[in-house]
């Protein structure tokens, strides 16, 4: 079995040193800098200039369409990682070896899920980001994917949901969720009009995505297990949890922190 995990990076960052991890650059014609001599993803078949809206699905998309001789393929981010146990630090992140024995049980990896706890997944998104693509996105599943509506209308009505768009999953459950995914966002994209949006508000696809994921994996039945995640450098819980309740206040703030 030949597995493949990307670490997308937008600029040069330290690296696992393991068998079967892959850095990709992604949004590589503006963000590429001599000396860094990552995968590209605006080689071959690609959608690296999208990059500002599409955020890591560019690596995602290079990935489907260029990476046909893997059996397995995963993303995870140059900062934040699946670990099999602690510590979350660079040099623990999962083996392959460990990947593959998990994925000769189940079809999907994924990192745990992120719990909200007060709203859920439809409320939080519509107080971190504009409600218009989310809503958007549900009226061309109900038109286009009339399959998935169920699936859709349940995971924007509970509290948790797998976000960060991470995973690595064998090939065909691979190509299915691309299909779907990327068919998706294609239609929502030529729906809306984002011209007037901040720049972090016209990282919307990437957002949608995370979203997409669990509509996906719950109408399409595809067997997964879980994975602590970590970042390096810790995680925002304080900020996070601030900005919680700030949106739902009705005040903009950030949504995602480094």
């Amino acid at each position: 079995m030949k597995t493949v995990i990307m670490v997308v990076a937008h600029k040069k960052f330290p690296m696992p040193d393991k068998k079967g991890y892959l850095p990709i650059l992604v949004g590589a014609v503006k963000n590429y800098r001599t000396g860094i001599e990552y995968q590209r993803d605006d080689e071959g078949e690609n959608i690296s200039a999208k990059n500002p809206n599409y955020n890591e699905l560019t690596a995602v998309y290079w990935a489907w369409k260029n990476l046909k001789d893997v059996d397995a393929v995963g993303l995870v981010h140059y900062r934040r990682f699946l670990f099999a146990s602690k510590p979350y630090k660079l040099s623990n992140v999962i083996s392959i070896d460990k990947v593959e024995k998990l994925l000769s049980k189940y079809d999907v990896i994924l990192p745990k899920k992120r719990n909200y706890y007060i709203e859920s997944n439809y409320s939080h998104y519509i107080h971190a980001h504009h409600q218009e693509p989310v809503d958007t996105t549900r009226e061309v599943i109900k038109k286009e994917y009339p399959q998935y509506l169920a699936k859709f209308d349940q995971v924007m009505k509970i509290r948790k949901a797998h976000m960060f768009n991470m995973f690595i999953m064998r090939r065909d459950a691979f190509e299915s969720y691309c299909t779907f995914m990327f068919g998706v966002l294609n239609k929502v994209e030529n729906q809306i009009d984002i011209t007037n949006y901040s720049v972090q508000e016209k990282r919307v696809f990437g957002y949608l995505s995370e979203l997409l994921m669990d509509v996906w994996l719950e109408t399409k039945a595809f067997t997964y297990t879980e994975l602590n995640w970590g970042q390096l450098g810790g995680k925002n819980n304080v900020k996070k949890a601030i900005s919680l309740v700030e949106r739902k206040i009705g005040i903009k703030t950030k949504t995602h922190f480094k």
